[in-house]
């Protein structure tokens, strides 16, 4: 007999203290071309912003480098002041040089930068953009191998103590390792992590299974790998129509079923797709439409970007 699966929590309870949804909103889309400058339409952005926490969207993700800064200053002016319990989480020690960065998906030109003195100063001007006293979660954007992860960390540490930020994550591209994971959480705790994952690419398996065994959040970036899994191309289409679904919509609810700990943040800039998205929480999967969706998904192309380069060895603006 096929075992139906519990209806996975709608909740979690990031860092111990700060109960999100775990169907948030990632906001990186809400940009220029190449996530470069502010959103064409920023009228239209502010309004899907204000729309989302209608809806219930209590967790939002963004980075200094979406913009850079105008990302975070667009959730500002939609949303600020933030009504009670909205954690944004935001990044640094990424830099930008111009709006091809990252749209060569083969070689992008992706720097981290984890000079303590940086990361101090991208801590305060997201302060500032958002308009925060308090960051509720920071994430290092990417460990910079030319800097000491104690230095990256414990100036993450100092800020914390200073109550500038409440709560620390990693992100990464590639994607963080148990070792990684490991060696920052001997320097301080760590309540996310920031990973590549989707059902079509389930190669950080490993570090999602950790995070579960030990509370830590983990939050798939690509949830729906990069726009594969969503269209009315997709190859999860033909099951979306049997189920009265979107292709989008059992991507995130097969991400959601997989892991308590996952907390997903689809990112668009339609309503239409945002309501839709956040509806994927209604949905319930056993585990044979677990298994069938995996199965479907695996012919799916992954991408693998190349390694960042290091900060100490390219000359950046």
């Amino acid at each position: 007999m096929n075992k139906s699966l519990k209806a996975p929590s709608s909740t979690f309870n990031l860092g111990g203290d700060l109960r999100v949804r775990r169907l948030g909103y990632g906001a990186m889309y809400l940009t220029g071309p190449g996530m470069w400058g502010p959103p064409s339409d920023p009228d239209a952005a502010i309004r899907l912003l204000r729309r989302a926490v209608d809806l219930g969207v209590n967790f939002i993700d963004t980075a200094d480098s979406y913009g850079p800064a105008a990302n975070e200053q667009i959730i500002r002016r939609a949303l600020h002041p933030y009504p009670a319990g909205l954690v944004i989480t935001t990044k640094g020690g990424l830099l930008r040089s111009g709006p091809e960065d990252w749209t060569n998906r083969d070689k992008p030109y992706i720097v981290p930068c984890g000079r303590p003195a940086y990361l101090r100063q991208q801590v305060e001007l997201s302060l500032r953009n958002l308009g925060l006293e308090r960051i509720e979660l920071y994430q290092l954007h990417r460990i910079d191998p030319a800097v000491p992860l104690s230095d990256q960390l414990g100036e993450l540490v100092r800020l914390r103590e200073q109550g500038k930020i409440r709560h620390i994550a990693l992100s990464g591209q590639p994607e963080v390792t148990i070792e990684q994971l490991e060696q920052a959480r001997a320097i301080t705790e760590i309540v996310a992590v920031e990973n590549l994952y989707n059902v079509a690419d389930r190669a950080g398996e490993p570090v999602l299974r950790y995070c579960e065994e030990r509370g830590i959040a983990f939050i798939p970036w690509f949830p729906m790998g990069h726009g594969a899994l969503a269209g009315p191309n997709s190859i999860l289409a033909g099951f979306a129509k049997k189920r009265g679904a979107t292709p989008a919509q059992l991507a995130l609810a097969w991400l959601l079923h997989k892991s308590p700990a996952i907390l997903a943040i689809p990112g668009t800039s339609s309503i239409t797709h945002l309501e839709e998205n956040l509806r994927a929480a209604e949905l319930t999967l056993d585990e044979k439409e677990m298994a069938e969706l995996a199965y479907l998904a695996a012919s799916v192309p992954t991408w693998r970007p190349s390694p960042p380069t290091s900060s100490a060895t390219k000359e950046v603006a």
